[in-house]
C-alpha cells in the first residue's frame, strides 16, 4: 500500500463513519513532507499522543487525548480512534493505530433502557464491560525488533508494557476501523457492514516464522 492509497483509506473510513452516524467529533489527516521521500500522516495535535505512553491512570491519558483533540474519529459513546503513519521512500516505517475507549461507562449502564435500540451502544450497556485501550504498532527499525518479545508489528492491549502479541504485517486504515467495528460494536458492524469500505491492499508480511508457531493475528488481504 502506497502513502497516498494509505491517506485515501483514513478519509474513506472516517467519512464512512461520520455517513453510518457512528462518529460525533472528527479531525481528518494532515501530511507532512511528500509520499516519495519522508511522508507521516497524523493529525495536526498528534505530539499529544506521547500521553499514551506515560505510566499514569487511564482515565488521565483518556482525559488529555479528548482534551487536546488527539484523534481522528471521536465515537458517539466517547471513544477515540487515533491513526498515524509514516513512510520513508514510498515504503512503510512506522505506524500506531489506536483505540481509546471511554474509561466511563456509567452513564450508559446506568439506564440501558434509553440505548438498547440504538445499534451504537448496544454493546457497551453491559455493566460487566472493563473498557480497555487497544494499539497496533508497527516500526521497521531493526534495532528495535526482537523476535517473538518485540515482533516489527505487534498488538498491545491494556497499556501493559510486555504484551506484544505479534501481527503478520502492519495494519491498514479501513482493516483497522473494521476491526474496531466488527469487536466493539458488533451490532452496528452487522446492521452496516454491507455499508461499511473494505479493500483487498495491505502491506508486506514482517511476521518470522517463531512468530507464526505462537498465537499471533492475521490481517488478511
Amino acid at each position: 500500500m502506497t502513502p497516498k492509497q494509505t491517506l485515501k483509506q483514513i478519509n474513506e473510513l472516517i467519512l464512512a463513519m461520520v455517513q453510518l452516524s457512528l462518529s460525533n467529533e472528527q479531525n481528518f489527516p494532515t501530511t507532512r513532507g511528500k509520499p516519495n521521500a519522508a511522508f507521516e500522516i497524523s493529525v495536526s495535535t498528534a505530539e499529544g499522543m506521547s500521553v499514551a505512553l506515560k505510566n499514569v491512570a487511564y482515565r488521565d491519558v483518556y482525559a488529555e487525548l479528548e482534551k487536546a483533540r488527539c484523534f481522528n474519529i471521536k465515537m458517539l459513546d466517547g471513544a477515540l480512534v487515533s491513526l498515524r503513519y509514516r513512510f520513508q521512500a514510498g515504503y512503510i516505517c512506522e505506524h500506531s493505530l489506536a483505540y481509546f475507549p471511554s474509561p466511563d461507562l456509567e452513564h450508559f449502564q446506568n439506564e440501558p433502557e434509553v440505548y438498547l435500540d440504538d445499534d451504537i451502544y448496544a454493546d457497551v450497556v453491559a455493566k460487566n464491560i472493563v473498557p480497555f485501550p487497544i494499539r497496533f504498532d508497527f516500526s521497521n527499525d531493526a534495532a528495535k525488533f526482537v523476535e517473538v518479545h518485540h515482533p516489527y508489528s505487534h498488538l498491545t492491549l491494556g497499556q501493559y508494557k510486555n504484551c506484544r502479541i505479534p501481527v503478520c504485517s502492519p495494519m491498514g486504515p479501513l482493516a483497522f476501523g473494521g476491526f474496531v467495528l466488527r469487536n466493539f460494536y458488533n451490532t452496528a458492524f452487522r446492521n452496516f457492514s454491507a455499508k461499511f469500505p473494505t479493500s483487498n491492499l495491505g502491506f508486506d508480511k514482517t511476521i518470522t516464522a517463531k512468530e507464526r508457531k505462537i498465537p499471533h493475528i492475521v490481517c488478511g488481504h
